[in-house]
């Protein structure tokens, strides 16, 4: 399914927890903002960010209370402070979403949250999201019906959907049903100072908590951030550009992954850089427990490896990759491999180069299991994969 689809059909199902004004009395103040101040380094994507004016106006959002439903309430807000103002979701407060909130119209606003719970679909143009507060996704209730039935759309918790130029820093999101952040069709947006947590409190486990996967997106940034979670810390999905991923401690997960390419039929995937069509590093990595430090494959999750191989293509093969600087031990699982290295035939990946990674297994060696990538034999020591 379609990402575009999936997420329209999701939030219907929305039913959590959010901040909210009453009626039109929205407490509506004058004033400028006060942001946080995280700055984009060490790396940079390259391409400028827009500058974000101050904001001269703050409306602050008054809760029904007692679970009623509140997005009438939040729209109030929302629209009082659209186009130069601040919204503040006060801090001690729930506030709850029954309805569906799409609230990609948004224009020069920032949300404050100090301590709310929410689900939403986030848009627009130069909208801040920051203030130190908790989105709590309730998700032991959506892992327990995934368990009954497959087919439950599971809500993601944080949509950021066609932004053009924002921020999103220093929030808490726990417990996400499923992803914990989309980034789709959005540009020059900014992730700083995320704490993402959240685990099965019964035998019905949490899956598909990704940190964030990116799709069709552009000059993203997503950095100084903390993550447990079991499934991967950050995906690029197809058609992700200029992503800077850096300072994040990833616990308990798939690690950072390049993947689902190649899934839609008569569609071209790229994840790049400005200067590429590949052209991805992976810098400065430090490792403890993990199955793999390295893993390339273009048939990731599939159990028919021999067929998958047979028809794997230009369209999911890595190339120009740089994993370098990597230290740390793998687990137990795979030892003593901590790294597996397989493209479907010599001609499919290309300019593999690893550079400086010390990794080590249990048993204190630095295999990785190899095949089908030309020269890699020369960078690491290979043994042939089964």
């Amino acid at each position: 399914m379609r990402i575009s689809s999936f997420i329209s059909a999701a939030l219907l199902q929305v039913s959590i927890a959010w901040s909210s004004p009453v009626e039109t009395n929205d407490l509506v103040t004058q004033g400028t903002s006060k942001r946080p101040n995280h700055p984009i380094k060490p790396h940079h994507p390259g391409k400028p960010f827009p500058i974000s004016p101050a904001r001269t106006k703050t409306c602050t959002v008054q809760s029904y209370g007692n679970g009623k439903d509140d997005p009438k309430s939040v729209l109030s807000a929302i629209k009082s402070c659209n186009n130069g103002g601040h919204v503040v979701f006060s801090k001690g407060k729930t506030y709850t979403i029954g309805t569906a909130l799409e609230l990609t119209f948004l224009k020069h606003i920032d949300l404050v949250f100090q301590n709310a719970s929410t689900f939403f679909q986030l848009g627009g143009e130069d909208v801040n999201v920051y203030g130190g507060g908790t989105f709590d996704g309730n998700g032991q209730v959506w892992y327990n019906l995934y368990a009954k039935n497959n087919l439950v759309l599971r809500p993601i918790l944080f949509g950021t959907i066609g932004l053009k130029s924002g921020r999103i820093e220093d929030l808490n999101l726990r417990y996400s049903p499923q992803w914990y952040n989309l980034v789709a069709n959005s540009t020059n947006v900014v992730f700083s100072d995320i704490s993402i947590s959240g685990y099965n409190s019964s035998s019905n486990i949490a899956k598909n908590t990704d940190g964030w996967d990116t799709y069709r997106s552009d000059n993203i940034v997503i950095q100084n951030s903390h993550i447990d979670n079991g499934d991967d810390c950050v995906s690029f999905k197809p058609n992700s550009t200029n992503i800077v991923v850096q300072n994040l401690i990833c616990n308990g997960s798939h690690g950072i992954s390049v993947g689902s390419l190649g899934q839609y039929k008569g569609e071209v995937d790229i994840v790049e850089t400005s200067t590429s069509r590949s052209n991805i590093t992976y810098d400065g990595m430090v490792l403890a427990n993990v199955d793999y430090a390295i893993e390339i494959t273009q048939c990731y999750g599939q159990q028919n490896l021999t067929l998958c191989n047979e028809r794997s293509s230009l369209a999911t093969s890595p190339s120009r990759m740089s994993p370098k600087n990597f230290v740390g031990t793998t687990s137990k699982k795979y030892d003593p491999f901590v790294g597996y290295l397989v493209c479907s035939s010599p001609t499919v990946c290309s300019d593999i180069n690893i550079q400086n990674v010390t990794v080590k297994s249990p048993s204190g060696t630095n295999q990785y299991a190899c095949a089908n990538i030309n020269e890699i034999d020369s960078q690491v020591d290979c043994k042939k994969a089964v």
